[in-house]
């Protein structure tokens, strides 16, 4: 299970600083949709300029019609990030032609499909796709793997059901973490701590305030991978 670290600060210079204080940890960074519109390409090559043990996870959850899709994960793919999603609800047609353009390219980016957002609860979900959580994003994860994707966003709840009708090899990244035991969701509905998360086979924890918030983020980051080397 790996730890992406959301770069979610107000300017490019908190999220370089924080960055700086975690350079000599094995982590993802998740550039997310604010940061990249504010900041651009910018932001990607100075966070790779500070270390080399940084993934980046480009987060715009792109939502097209297929072919402008296939464009603009052509165009991700050159800024040499690891990883990117798409909407699962974009369909299979989106979802193939993504993958088809990244064909060519060599170490092409992970692919990952948003199925529902940890900011929905049921009935905000329902009002919108007419179907529960669990049993829509079940569908998106099916139809994102047959896409040939690489994995799926997705609560910690729905996880392990996702892998056991998929594969143990199709990955879960999971948003909405809160590792210290605080029950505050803000802005998310379906939280979960680390045991919770690793009980469900998440592949890649996302933590945004319990760190950038906290008075010592180096010293957070430190206890959530701490705890995740127990497991």
């Amino acid at each position: 299970m790996k730890l992406c670290v959301a770069l979610d600060l107000p300017d490019e210079k908190e999220n370089i600083s924080l960055a700086k204080s975690l350079k000599n940890h094995d982590i993802w960074l998740k550039v997310g949709l604010r940061s990249f519109i504010r900041d651009g390409k910018n932001i990607v090559n100075e966070l790779k300029n500070i270390s080399d043990n940084f993934n980046i996870f480009l987060d715009l959850k792109l939502y097209d019609i297929p072919n402008t899709m296939a464009d603009a994960a052509e165009s991700i793919a050159m800024l040499n990030v690891e990883m990117f999603n798409v909407h699962a609800s974009s369909g299979k047609v989106a979802m193939k032609m993504v993958k088809d353009r990244l064909s060519n390219i060599e170490n092409p980016p992970i692919v990952l499909s948003v199925t529902a957002l940890t900011s929905f609860d049921e009935d905000g979900f329902l009002s919108i796709y007419n179907e529960n959580i669990e049993k829509k994003a079940l569908q998106f994860a099916k139809e994102s793997h047959e896409s040939g994707l690489d994995g799926v966003v997705c609560s910690v709840y729905e996880s392990l059901m996702i892998k056991r009708h998929t594969s143990d090899n199709f990955l879960t990244l999971t948003p909405g973490i809160r590792p210290f035991g605080n029950k505050q969701k803000d802005d998310q509905k379906r939280v979960a701590d680390i045991k919770t998360a690793y009980e469900n086979k998440c592949d890649f924890i996302v933590v945004g305030r319990p760190i950038y918030q906290a008075k010592n983020p180096l010293d957070a980051t430190q206890r959530i991978l701490d705890s995740l080397s127990k497991f």
